[in-house]
């Protein structure tokens, strides 16, 4: 395979283990109902976008929903069923393997072995567990075994820990605050700067993140005011849903080129949908060399599984 054209960073797999699960447990994860998915459908969806390859990854709820021993065997079953459909086809997918947290020995545990074994390429994190979020000191350990293997992180919100909005489901809105919560106390905790061969990939552009950067840097508790812009820079943000002609301004303001990756995050965005935002991308006036980096040449740098087939 040559990987010449997009790779998608963001892009979500409903494995039947899991969605089983998650309905034995009367849950979904980010909407009024599961999206269907099937490997068939990934692989046409990446084949009608054009896009090369995708690294894939669980949503929320993850796989803890208050029992360590069964987040452990839930995460263990999905990493290896996960692993299977990469090795079906390495030519269109890698994968984000999905950890235990707030059970901070199990996701070291499973760390180690689905890198190890399994081959990964980063890990999925959700933003929050039931209230605690990363950056959090007793997620530390965690941290420093991700540091050591350079891993990336892959930070995907779920639902406040409070009551929703009536009217406004949470995807639609409280994801953002989700993204951003974590990730600002990750930047004013200093994870990034004790752990600095970590690269943190947030989703749906940084949620508030890029808008109220400045914001975050000139209050009072928040960040650093002369250090702060540059923690909040060491993110990569995608552009699940994000890519607009409003949103872009900001995201762009605020991450490198080089830090920027794009996401469709199907199949929870459908195919029409994803569309509409990659179009948005590709009109939006950006230079050549711009473009591919974001398209290509920033995830490959990050998930060097494409990068070696790409010289193959």
């Amino acid at each position: 395979m040559t990987v010449a054209g997009t790779i998608d960073t963001h892009h979500h797999v409903l494995p039947p283990v899991w969605t089983d699960w998650l309905h034995s447990h009367q849950l979904f994860t980010s909407g009024p109902a599961l999206p269907t998915w099937s490997p068939e459908r990934a692989i046409s969806f990446l084949d009608d976008s054009e896009t090369a390859a995708a690294v894939v990854s669980v949503s929320a709820p993850g796989v803890h929903l208050g029992d360590d021993a069964e987040a452990r065997r839930m995460a263990r079953a999905v990493n290896e069923t996960v692993a299977e459909l990469v090795k079906d086809r390495p030519d269109r997918f890698g994968f984000l393997a999905t950890l235990t947290l707030p059970d901070v020995d199990g996701a070291i545990a499973e760390a180690e072995y689905a890198f190890d074994h399994l081959g990964a390429d980063g890990v999925v994190l959700i933003a929050s567990v039931r209230g605690q979020y990363l950056g959090d000191p007793a997620f530390e350990p965690l941290m420093a075994e991700l540091n050591k293997r350079a891993a990336v992180i892959f930070v995907h919100p779920g639902p406040l820990a409070g009551p929703r909005v009536p009217g406004l489901p949470d995807f639609v809105v409280d994801f953002l605050l989700d993204t951003t919560r974590a990730a600002l106390l990750m930047a004013r905790n200093g994870v990034l700067d004790r752990y600095p061969q970590l690269r943190i990939l947030l989703s749906h552009g940084g949620g508030f993140l890029p808008y109220a950067a400045e914001r975050f840097t000139a209050l009072p508790y928040a960040l650093d005011p002369v250090n702060g812009p540059a923690q909040l820079r060491k993110f990569y943000l995608d552009t699940a849903l994000t890519a607009s002609p409003l949103a872009l301004p900001s995201l762009l303001a605020l991450a490198d080129p080089d830090h920027i990756t794009y996401g469709s995050d199907f199949p929870y965005a459908d195919p029409t949908l994803a569309t509409h935002f990659a179009a948005n991308l590709q009109t939006y006036p950006l230079d050549d060399t711009t473009r591919r980096a974001i398209r290509t040449d920033n995830a490959l740098k990050l998930f060097p599984r494409f990068a070696i087939a790409q010289a193959q």
